[in-house]
Parts: structure tokens; C-alpha cells; sequence
């Protein structure tokens, strides 16, 4: 009889939508499922793994939390969790071993949604900001939010802006309190005020240059010191 520690059965491969861009790279979610940690390596041989954190409550992180691993959901047990330089240091079970847990690397780790925690007031589940209409304090549209860039020091909202925004480039929204006014869910509609610098605003027109005049014969002689030819009315 094999001894080896079982590992989870994974699932089928649910129904997927792509939130945001992590690092340069679209990161797609399961339906119904929220992020709250990365893999992003391992540390030591017994099979521990290091985990970003990509929630603000990371005391979920205890021994018996079940989360989902890939976007499989493959459901894992935690069985330890300890803070390492930043980050956690997670012992899963049936997960023994360097090697073992070196495959799990790069592998993101969700929750039901019905998990969440209650967030504070003025901030957001990404999700619930995908695809609200972006409106400058006076009014004027935009655009739609369609991603958002997780950077380390604040968030930054992709506009897909109308043709007469930014010359019709994606405009790049900060989430700071200086820029984002508002943010109504209800009416599906962002505020924002923009900075200097962050529209890029319409070239005008080049004017035509002016012609500059075509010399005559005479200057040329004048300078080149030759006589001037006689006009036909003066005597010879």
C-alpha cells in the first residue's frame, strides 16, 4: 500500500474573466471567485510556499482555511502560516516536499466571493469597477474602465476612451484621492479629476509656411558685383 500523501483531484476548469493586468500580464479569474494570494515560490525542503499577498485581510491565512488553487479550483487546506519578509510562508496539505511544491509555483489562490470581507468605505472590489463609465467633474465622458493595473504603490484604472479623448489612446486613471471623486456603483459611473499631463490633448493644425520670394536677376548681379543690364528706355 503507497504511503505517499494524497493530492487534491482537480476540477474541471470553471468558467473564466480576465480582471486585470498583473505585471504586464492578464490574470483571469474564475467566475465567481476572488484573489487573495500568489505563489511565488517555495522556501526550504519541506514544502512550504511562498505566498503575495493580494487581499487586505491577510488574517485568513490560518491552519485549516480551505482556499482554491489555479484556475482549476483545486480546493487545498492550509495547514500552517507564518510571516516571512513581506510575505507569507504557507504549508499545504498533501503538498510534502521541495519538489511538490515547486510545481504550485506561479498558481494563484481564490476565495467564493461569498467570502469576502466587508470592505471599508471608498474602496472597491476590482470587479465591481470593470466596466463603469469614467466622467471628468464637468461632466464630459470619457470612457469605460476595461482593466486595472495592479503596481505596488496604488492601482491605475485602463479608460478605453472615446475617439475625441487622448487622441483616442487608453487614458491611464491613478487611484488616488487627488484624481478619483467619485465612484457610484449604483449609477455605473466614475468621477475623476484630471491632472495636468494626463490627457493628451489635440495637436493643432499645422499653418502653412510662407513662401519665401524668388530673387530677381538684378540682386543676383548686384552682389556677384556684375552691371545691371540696361533697361530698353535708358540710352546707350
Amino acid at each position: 500500500m503507497s504511503t505517499e500523501p494524497k493530492r487534491p483531484k482537480k476540477r474541471a476548469a470553471r468558467r473564466r474573466r480576465q480582471l486585470y493586468t498583473y505585471y504586464n500580464r492578464p490574470v483571469f479569474i474564475p467566475e465567481g471567485h476572488l484573489i487573495v494570494g500568489r505563489i511565488v515560490g517555495v522556501h526550504g525542503l519541506k514544502g512550504e510556499v511562498k505566498v503575495e499577498l493580494h487581499t487586505d485581510f491577510p488574517e485568513r491565512f490560518q491552519p485549516g482555511a480551505v482556499m482554491y488553487l489555479g484556475e482549476e479550483l483545486t480546493p487545498v487546506k492550509l495547514v500552517s502560516a507564518r510571516p516571512h519578509k513581506g510575505r507569507l510562508l504557507v504549508g499545504l496539505e498533501g503538498v510534502e516536499g521541495r519538489p511538490a511544491a515547486e510545481e504550485l509555483r506561479g498558481e494563484w489562490l481564490y476565495i467564493p466571493e461569498e467570502e469576502a470581507h466587508e470592505l471599508e468605505e471608498g474602496v472597491y472590489w476590482i470587479h465591481d469597477l470593470m466596466g463603469l463609465a469614467v466622467q471628468t467633474e464637468e461632466g464630459r465622458p470619457l470612457g469605460v474602465i476595461k482593466d486595472v493595473l495592479v503596481t505596488g504603490a496604488n492601482d491605475v484604472y485602463v479608460v478605453k476612451t472615446q475617439e475625441d479623448v487622448n487622441q483616442g489612446r487608453d487614458l491611464l486613471i491613478p487611484a488616488i484621492a487627488d484624481v478619483v471623486q467619485e465612484v457610484d456603483l449604483e449609477r455605473g459611473v466614475m468621477t475623476v479629476r484630471l491632472l495636468p499631463g494626463m490627457e493628451e490633448e489635440a495637436k493643432p493644425p499645422k499653418k502653412p509656411g510662407k513662401r519665401r520670394p524668388r530673387r530677381g536677376r538684378g540682386r543676383q548681379a548686384q552682389r556677384s558685383g556684375e552691371a545691371e543690364p540696361p533697361s530698353k528706355d535708358s540710352p546707350e
